[in-house]
């Protein structure tokens, strides 16, 4: 059994606060079915994370999700005792698309799925919480969700969805890095009315009426640390996530 780990992309990102060492949000998640990992399980000798992953296995969002879900119920360690995961990767690292997220989310749902460890979507939604703020959006059904505090409340936007070219540059951006610069530089221009106004509005209006830069909170700070980002940053090119994946709507 396989399934899709689909990317995503922030419509608008607004940081409105912060909780300890966390940055609280509001924000619009979409998500991007044609762009997709791929996740299976394979019968294998040994538990092991195949994909082109550039952490440490202890680092990988999915194997944080694993240890969690071994102390759960104990049918997960012994399933993966004699079988590997195997993530087909397709959505590029350290971009602002959600993929490692995006893995934990299916590899939760298929575990839940094919050990019927019968686990409530609530109760994965807190098991998602303490592997990374993104991964209770992909653990829902929802295409596109105002998503609010530090990534915990997901609330569906019903609309339609235009189709989105992304495209994503040759440079690596750290998300603790560009959170730490707004917050040493930029905690000042946090604007919450403004991110109240767009969490009503529809993807495509708020692509039309307003520029990149009013949009997400992080692409400030991303140029500050990766100046070479301007060279993509124009004709309707949009910032998704801390970067530094770019995505613009494709009309008709």
């Amino acid at each position: 059994m396989r399934i899709d780990s689909p990317a995503k992309i922030n419509i608008f990102l607004k940081i409105t606060g912060v909780r300890d060492n966390y940055h609280t949000i509001l924000s619009r998640f979409v998500k991007i079915d044609s762009l997709k990992d791929t996740l299976y399980f394979k019968p294998s000798d040994k538990f092991d994370i195949i994909g082109d992953f550039d952490c440490d296995i202890k680092q990988n969002s999915i194997y944080k999700a694993y240890i969690l879900l071994k102390d759960i119920d104990p049918k997960v360690e012994k399933f993966f005792k004699h079988h590997k995961i195997i993530v087909e990767k397709n959505i590029p690292k350290f971009a602002g698309l959600g993929g490692g997220s995006s893995n934990a989310a299916s590899f939760l749902k298929l575990t839940n799925q094919v050990l019927s460890l019968n686990l409530s979507q609530k109760r994965l939604h807190d098991i998602g919480m303490k592997i990374g703020a993104d991964v209770a959006f992909f653990l829902s059904d929802f295409k596109s969700a105002n998503v609010s505090g530090i990534g915990e409340i997901i609330n569906e936007f019903k609309e339609e969805l235009p189709k989105f070219e992304i495209f994503t540059p040759k440079i690596s951006c750290s998300t603790p890095k560009v959170y730490q610069e707004f917050r040493k530089n930029y905690l000042p221009t946090i604007d919450t009315k403004f991110a109240n106004r767009l969490k009503d509005l529809k993807s495509v209006d708020i692509l039309n009426e307003f520029e990149a830069i009013k949009l997400n909170d992080l692409l400030s700070p991303a140029l500050t640390l990766y100046p070479e980002l301007k060279n993509f940053i124009s004709n309707r090119w949009f910032f998704s996530g801390s970067g530094s994946s770019i995505f613009r709507k494709i009309d008709g």
